[in-house]
């Protein structure tokens, strides 16, 4: 074996070189009619050869334009290229080492996937109920509803009061003439028309309210020729209206009447009043001219 000057170069390299040479050597110097037997099947190894060339230089570079790690730490270390007794491995051997150890080569990892939904177990029961939140503050108060159904017809009521009686009503008169003979005379009355439930006192000539309501009262006398006629509708110890005549040559009938609000207890009478001249109202066995009328129009409570 021929050796070569290297110049820098060790005795190991040397010999490298040589046997590198020697291995090219038979095919630099290949005819070129040995190269044309080879056909078509010469070119097919080329193009796949140049193609695998062309893509172990592109996976070389990673992303972004940087060298591989391969080649970083060829840049900086050695590659074995020899086997153990020395002599130079083989391209295959040396290709295999070069991708087992660098970790772009290294095969991909297969990390098997589990479907979730293959191991969701049935739908569990439902939980105790949680305790109730803080109470919060109160809304606003909502729209009127609608009315509701009309309800059924009310239990008949208890029976009222036996002695409250809805009804009142009385007509009285006087026969007899009267003259009065003190300041104030009470006046009676002798004749009875209508005295519903006997609420109108004969003996001291006085109505008593059992109902409360309003009631409509009316005087109706009989004046005397030359006399006044002066008389007061009492409603209990106070003079409520007055009917007046003055003193004429003619004796003319005269009226009076007005309602009263009365309570229970109230009572109402008729008096005579004597002033400087004489009072009297007239009146005969035979007719009745003074009549005082009375009845109940609505009561207070129905």
């Amino acid at each position: 074996m021929k050796t070569v000057n290297i110049p820098g170069a060790d005795e190991r390299e040397k010999q490298f070189f040589c046997e590198l040479m020697s291995f090219m050597r038979p095919r630099l110097h290949r005819s070129n009619q040995a190269q044309r037997r080879l056909g078509r099947r010469a070119k097919m190894r080329a193009i796949l050869l140049a193609f695998f060339l062309i893509s172990s230089l592109q996976a070389s570079l990673l992303p972004g334009g940087k060298a591989s790690p391969w080649r970083e730490t060829r840049k900086g270390s050695c590659v074995q290229c020899c086997d153990s007794t020395g002599q130079p491995a083989s391209t295959t051997s040396s290709r295999y080492i070069r991708m087992t150890s660098d970790s772009a080569y290294s095969l991909p990892k297969v990390r098997p996937t589990i479907d979730i939904t293959i191991l969701k177990g049935e739908k569990g029961e439902t939980g105790s109920t949680g305790l109730s939140g803080p109470e919060g503050k109160a809304g606003q108060p909502g729209l009127r509803g609608l009315n509701g159904w009309k309800g059924q017809k009310g239990q008949l009521g208890p029976p009222g009061h036996s002695c409250k009686q809805y009804y009142v009503a009385f007509s009285v008169g006087r026969r007899k003439p009267l003259h009065s003979s003190d300041y104030y005379q009470h006046v009676t009355f002798d004749t009875e028309f209508v005295n519903l439930y006997k609420h109108f006192n004969m003996f001291t000539g006085k109505f008593f309210c059992y109902v409360a309501g309003v009631y409509f009262f009316s005087l109706n006398v009989h004046t005397w020729n030359y006399k006044e006629t002066y008389l007061h509708i009492m409603r209990n110890d106070t003079q409520a209206a007055i009917l007046y005549s003055q003193p004429s040559e003619r004796s003319i009938m005269q009226s009076q009447s007005l309602m009263l609000d009365l309570r229970e207890g109230d009572e109402v009478w008729v008096r005579m009043f004597k002033r400087e001249r004489e009072n009297a109202i007239y009146s005969e066995e035979s007719d009745i001219y003074i009549i005082f009328n009375g009845h109940l129009i609505k009561p207070a409570v129905e």
